[in-house]
């Protein structure tokens, strides 16, 4: 190890290198994955390098020292090159359109003034409506594709939810369930390599029919991955959309960003770890711990500032209404132009957890319902998420986080499955806006899966004939929108085609891991115990 500190010292790391870095994994083994230096810092004459982990979530980041850098396979950062210009413009290929573009371009302003050499036009730019809280970054873990075909491997997506897709041939009874599509029969077309086929099911309100299906050899068939689905059909994660609250916004991923910027939260009874940066003051960076009011969220620099203000503090819970208690859990609903201050120090709070949200600080489009856990001390918030007042695409969830205490406890499909009960309420589908961050998708996916299997596995035979549903019910029973519900049998790959027909099959497997799931899931929410009535935020009024 001293070997390589003096390496480091007697060669200049500089911002972009890449190198080997020594960690611990999971099962605290040494490892060397490969790492590039976003920034390097000198504290009491020793230097430490701020790395990245190549093909890591960007919550793994840290400050290291020379003694953890591997730096016989240092890799300095390559030197862009430059093209040749001519006459100010970009040497592309003559045939480039963007040079034809701004050749045209030059030409109709060369009448008017001259160009100065060495610069060029800026390129249109598609106008863009941003609506402030936070804008898409995309997120640090990429996410595969849906499958689009039989041999689609989901193993890469959600490793743990189940080990195989196949099903077993079995001559005696198997608890199956099916779906069908009734509609002409079609002839079943095998699979040929290199190509790929679409299937049409023919609209999702066509009854679907449970059977008794023991030989499923034939091929499977996928739905059309739908217009609003995470990723796109041909493996590469589409672009986010350019709608809603949340835009893409590249200009904010800067070497500034990309690096946490608070070492400590002191939150109530809790000290947090930011994951990523979250834009606070710039002169409460450098403390060692930042102290945050667990009610009103408000920041202070000591624990004296902090002790003074709880002194003066009235809030023992969120401001705002509480509109749903069961037990020690509650959740309050914040209005974004009410209560200001708050929600924009929830923003400042929950940017430092999640990654691909910008965040900005008019928050007066939105409501923020805020879950809490009680003791006789008062409400201490366990996590939120917020939703636009008019959604033009039907999101229902804008931003969501359990905070890390909490986390891995159930909380997290709590938050979801409220989102969908205020959605039930106001008799509407709802989806969360895209695109998840990799957590947020795996809770969202594990939500989806056992909401749907629930409704399967309940479905009892009608006067003797297999029961009948469509996607549509489906959809208008859990409030989960159409495109969700097929994402989310194709991800299940449960879609078939048998004898002219889709078939849905739940093969032991499956059910045997769904019933182990919901013994698990012991948090729920209760219809009865949530007051809430919808607003019609289309009315200027009501803001």
């Amino acid at each position: 190890m001293t070997k390589m500190a003096d390496n480091a010292s007697s060669v200049e790391i500089v911002e972009g290198c890449r190198l080997p870095v020594l960690r611990k994994n999971q099962e605290h083994e040494d490892e060397w994955p490969l790492a590039e230096i976003l920034s390097v810092k000198e504290v009491s004459s020793r230097k430490l390098y701020y790395v990245h982990y190549i093909d890591f979530n960007k919550r793994l980041d840290e400050w290291v020292t020379g003694d953890r850098l591997d730096m016989k396979k240092l890799q300095f950062p390559k030197k862009e090159a430059k093209t040749p210009t001519k006459n100010g413009l970009p040497g592309s290929r003559p045939s480039s359109p963007e040079r034809e573009v701004r050749k045209s371009l030059d030409l109709n302003v060369q009448s008017a003034t001259a160009p100065s050499r060495g610069k060029t036009l800026p390129t249109p730019k598609r106008k863009v409506e941003t609506v402030p809280l936070a804008t898409q970054v995309s997120p640090a873990t990429p996410v595969p594709s849906l499958p689009s075909s039989a041999e689609a491997s989901q193993a890469s997506v959600f490793p743990a939810v189940r080990e195989t897709n196949t099903f077993k041939s079995r001559e005696d009874h198997e608890q199956i369930s099916s779906l069908t599509t009734n509609g002409t029969a079609r002839r079943l077309i095998p699979s040929q390599p290199g190509r790929k086929r679409k299937a049409n099911c023919g609209g999702t309100d066509e009854m679907i029919k449970v059977l008794q299906y023991n030989n499923p050899q034939s091929a499977s068939v996928f739905l059309p991955p739908p217009e609003d689905s995470q990723d796109s059909s041909d493996g590469i994660p589409s672009a986010p959309r350019m709608t809603g609250s949340l835009v893409s916004d590249r200009s904010h991923d800067d070497i500034v960003t990309r690096m946490k910027n608070i070492e400590c939260i002191e939150l109530g009874r809790h000290r947090l770890k930011p994951w990523y940066f979250s834009p606070y003051p710039q002169e409460l960076t450098t403390l060692p711990i930042l102290y945050l009011c667990e009610f009103c969220l408000k920041y202070l620099k000591s624990l004296k500032c902090l002790q003074r203000h709880l002194t003066k503090c009235n809030l023992r819970h969120p401001p705002g209404n509480e509109i749903y208690r069961k037990g020690t859990i509650s959740f309050f609903e914040i209005d974004g132009r009410k209560n200001k201050t708050y929600s924009q120090n929830l923003c400042l709070l929950a940017k430092c957890f999640l990654d691909h949200k910008t965040l900005y600080y008019d928050t007066d489009p939105f409501l923020f319902y805020v879950m809490t856990e009680y003791d006789p001390k008062g409400f201490h918030i366990v996590g939120y998420f917020s939703k636009e007042k008019e959604s033009t695409e039907d999101y229902n969830v804008a931003c969501i986080l359990t905070l890390p205490p909490y986390q891995r406890r159930g909380y997290g499909k709590l938050l979801i499955e409220f989102s969908y009960e205020l959605s039930k309420v106001e008799g509407k589908t709802g989806t969360p806006e895209k695109p998840l961050s990799d957590l947020g998708l795996l809770s969202y996916r594990s939500y989806w899966s056992q909401t749907i299997l629930e409704i399967l596995m309940d479905l009892k035979p009608d006067n003797g004939e297999r029961p009948q549903i469509t996607i549509n019910e489906i959809s208008e029973i859990t409030s989960v929108k159409k495109e969700d519900v097929i994402s989310t049998l194709q991800y299940l790959n449960l879609i078939n085609y048998y004898k002219g027909q889709y078939i849905l099959t739940l093969s032991e497997d499956i059910v045997d891991g769904h019933e182990r799931a919901m013994q698990k899931r012991h948090l729920r929410i209760d219809p009865k115990c949530l007051h809430f009535t919808p607003k019609d935020w289309s009315k200027r009024g009501k803001w």
